[in-house]
């Protein structure tokens, strides 16, 4: 075969692979690609491999103000008004969970504008997982994205350009946020049987994967983007009915500055309710329960069910009680003048302080509330007995040994008995 006519031949093949549904580089025509396949070839790439490049172009996210290297101010940045005007059933599942409420609780805390701009608004700590709630089309030039203009509610799961629904239905599309310190639920799934029987099916008979539940399967059941517990962030209720239980549910709301030193309400109660960070009332509670048993009663009994949600109910009063006692004994130290309150602190610990405080004492105590309680109460809904046992109860116990220790030695070095 001549060897111009074997070029042509090579040359159609590579053509042929490139212009392929799963490799193509332009499905519905676009100006912006032009320019952006030269630079930004990975962006164009990616929103051609998604669905929405068979219908859209980029302005339907961007608009077409923007077009040339003098005006790139120009291209809009979208939020989840943008998909909103798509994707609307989603988009009000989504606003009505604790997701959209990532902004508000971390604003909401008393400290977090303390903290580095980098660290919140720049997204490098706390503020990269707790972007969602910015909803206004012009939320660009707003506080919320001062000090980082890129990212929206939609694309932390649906990451762009590509957008995929298949991506975001994976465990993993759960783990950059849901995984660490204060809530392991990554962890605590990939180790539990629901998370090993998935994985090890994923490889070895991936037509049967699905015989064990992802994230989503639990959390957002029959595609429901409105993602809600029943014991939410904290683990708090009210009213409890166990009368030994809501008097550790007490001592941790006066810790949490919910309730002032005395029981009364504080001005953070309203900024709970806005978060939606507890449950207020038992039927609250009881509705976002029976999201999560109906779903799990499609492959387990009714019996089995009320039994392990029974069980785990109960280490979070066992997780409580410890709690409460830990509280107790440094809330003796302010009362005696041991430690002497903050700026604006009541004379009580300060859980929502975190690291913010100045005592060896109080860093374990938040540790112990922000660590170690997690991992017991999570833990046990997640079906993780090593994480339960090991990485927290275990550990609130030796908590709770080396506070009495300090404050030993704190009374004794102050004089103070």
């Amino acid at each position: 075969m001549p060897l111009r006519s074997s070029f042509v031949i090579i040359a159609c093949c590579v053509l042929g692979f490139v212009l392929t549904p799963s490799s193509k580089l332009w499905a519905k025509p676009s100006s912006c690609e032009e320019c952006h396949v030269k630079l930004t070839p990975k962006q164009v790439q990616d929103f051609n491999r998604g669905t929405m490049a068979e219908t859209m172009t980029c302005a339907g996210c961007h608009g077409d103000a923007h077009q040339s290297a003098d005006d790139v101010d120009k291209a809009l940045l979208p939020t989840v008004a943008t998909c909103q005007e798509c994707h609307e059933e989603q988009v009000a599942q989504h606003q009505s969970g604790k997701h959209a409420m990532g902004l508000l609780s971390v604003e909401a805390m008393p400290y977090t504008h303390g903290q580095p701009v980098a660290f919140t608004e720049g997204r490098k700590g706390c503020g990269g997982c707790h972007p969602q709630g910015v909803v206004d089309q012009k939320a660009r030039q707003t506080k919320a994205r001062k000090h980082y203009k890129y990212g929206m509610d939609c694309q932390t799961c649906h990451t762009r350009h590509m957008f995929s629904k298949a991506e975001a239905a994976q465990p993993e599309a759960c783990m950059t946020c849901h995984m660490g310190f204060d809530h392991a639920q990554w962890e605590m799934y990939s180790s539990s049987k629901h998370g090993v029987i998935y994985m090890i099916n994923r490889v070895v008979d991936p037509k049967n994967a699905n015989r064990a539940p992802t994230c989503q399967v639990c959390h957002m059941p029959g595609g429901d983007h409105r993602v809600f517990s029943a014991w939410g962030f904290l683990a708090v209720r009210l009213p409890e009915q166990d009368e030994e239980w809501m008097g550790y549910r007490a001592t941790i709301l006066k810790a949490l500055g919910v309730l002032d030193p005395s029981g009364k309400p504080t001005g953070r109660l309203d900024a709970v309710k806005a978060a939606k960070m507890a449950r207020l009332t038992g039927e609250e509670f009881k509705a976002e329960r029976q999201r999560y048993t109906a779903t799990c009663e499609q492959c387990h009994s009714k019996t089995f069910v009320e039994q392990n949600f029974a069980n785990a109910d109960q280490m979070v009063k066992e997780a409580d009680k410890l709690m409460a006692q830990a509280i107790e004994v440094v809330a003796d130290l302010y009362k005696t003048g041991v430690i002497k309150p903050q700026k604006d602190q009541a004379t009580y610990p300060d859980l929502l302080a975190f690291y913010n405080v100045n005592t060896k004492v109080e860093q374990v105590l938040y540790e112990m509330f922000m660590d170690h309680r997690m991992k017991t109460f999570q833990g046990a809904f997640h079906n993780s007995p090593d994480y339960v046992t090991w990485y927290g109860f275990a550990k609130m116990n030796k908590d709770l040994t080396e506070i009495r220790e300090l404050a030993k030695q704190m009374k004794a070095g102050s004089g103070k008995k």
